[in-house]
């Protein structure tokens, strides 16, 4: 039987689609890239926003009525199990628990053809072992962590993902060596909140301290790090060590100390700026990303304009912008002072913009420079991959130079891309 994969949302449903994907291969069934081709249908759904539960519902409608066996998983079945379960087609729910059961679960409903509620909750569970050999892009992703225990007054993820739990350290360290002498020469670690990885006394710095000495490895990525979480013995890894890329995604959310008070984050724009500015001392290249909230609740003028300010003095080199978005059962959704559509459209666009702006400018800094890039895609006779610092670059080669060093010199932007030349 032929299988198809639709996976929405983050870093971490990916790696789990190529979980459930491995073992439905290695299970005897096929993969193939279009839902009309398959008999089996999966969505890995996501649930961040409204916005992402709306996108799901359209998508598991879209596929039920293909008329195939279809499987609905990830975040927005493990909180929304009821909405899922009343869509006419849907054959199987599952939530972000047992995704490595998928095969037996698939089995099961093809000998009794019966709707199956297979969501479970998530309250002090323990790590789902998943590990993967291969992975089928240029940057392999390998999910250490997951879970949230934070609680900002905004997020649903706690619900969706439950209690923090991490893949123990001889489990991680296997998995790379493996997807490294794979062929995979860079590896993105990933979580729900990846630097809160901890098993007994073993955290984040000391699983850094030991991946980058594994033989082969040519870039460590981190997905995401919460500013709290770069300690003494994390920035010591990134000032000693190469293979830790100069690039960090840390996010900010609002650059007001009212708000972020009332978000429930865990630091004041001052300690931001301190961490950034001890990062950049250590590394002066470091491009760092950051995600922003817009019209939270109690955002007026004065706090957004804050926001930029602090936004324009930390000079990030891209901004993930995200209107808040009301989610029933978190603190925020009950909150006084709701911040109207319209305004909250109107301040995305705004950060958008500066967005663009602070990108360009960094992207500036690298023109007449030598870099080295990984090229992931070849297209129209050229190889377009990224820099260790997240670079997007361009340059004239041929198909069989995928996924090796290529080192160019930058001559000039067209946007999103710098333009490279041999």
């Amino acid at each position: 039987m032929k299988f198809y994969i639709y996976t929405l949302g983050c870093k971490v449903n990916t790696y789990e689609s190529r979980v459930m994907a491995d073992l439905l291969i290695n299970s005897g069934y096929e993969e193939v890239e279009n839902e009309k081709e398959a008999d089996i249908l999966i969505v890995n759904t996501c649930s961040v926003t409204n916005n992402a539960d709306r996108k799901s519902a359209k998508t598991i409608r879209k596929m039920a009525k293909e008329q195939k066996i279809l499987v609905v998983t990830g975040c927005f079945s493990q909180v929304s199990k009821q909405e899922v379960l009343e869509i006419e087609g849907v054959s199987i729910v599952l939530g972000n628990k047992n995704k490595t059961k998928i095969v037996s679960y698939i089995e099961e409903y093809q000998k009794e053809k019966k709707k199956q509620d297979r969501v479970e909750k998530l309250k002090q569970v323990s790590f789902e072992k998943m590990k993967l050999n291969n992975f089928n892009k240029t940057r392999a992703f390998v999910k250490i962590e997951d879970g949230c225990n934070n609680f900002c007054s905004y997020c649903i993820i706690p619900f969706t993902r439950g209690n923090v739990r991490s893949k123990k350290r001889e489990e991680v360290l296997e998995e790379v060596e493996t997807l490294v002498k794979n062929g995979h020469k860079e590896i993105v670690l990933t979580g729900i909140h990846t630097g809160n990885y901890k098993v007994e006394n073993y955290d984040f710095a000391s699983l850094l301290e030991e991946i980058v000495q594994i033989k082969g490895l040519e870039r460590l990525r981190i997905s995401s790090i919460e500013m709290n979480e770069i300690n003494d013995r994390v920035l010591k890894v990134i000032e000693k060590s190469s293979i830790l890329v100069d690039h960090m995604h840390i996010p900010l959310q609002s650059g007001s100390d009212k708000i972020l008070k009332e978000m429930n984050r865990k630091y004041n724009k001052e300690d931001f700026i301190q961490k950034i500015e001890t990062i950049r001392k250590i590394r002066p290249c470091m491009s760092i990303t950051t995600d922003v909230i817009v019209g939270f609740p109690k955002e007026g003028n004065k706090e957004f304009e804050e926001t930029i300010e602090t936004i324009k003095k930390i000079e990030f080199s891209k901004l993930h912008v995200f209107p808040y978005s009301k989610r029933k059962g978190t603190k925020a959704a009950a909150m006084k002072e709701q911040v109207d559509e319209n305004t909250k459209k109107e301040r995305a666009h705004i950060l958008l913009n500066l967005s663009k702006e602070l990108e360009q400018k960094y992207m500036e800094k690298y023109i007449g420079k030598e870099v080295t890039f990984i090229p992931e895609v070849w297209k129209e006779n050229y190889l377009i991959g990224h820099t260790q610092n997240y670079l997007l670059v361009k340059a004239k080669g041929k198909k069989q130079e995928l996924n090796k060093d290529i080192k160019v010199k930058i001559t000039e932007i067209n946007y999103p891309y710098e333009i490279g030349e041999r």
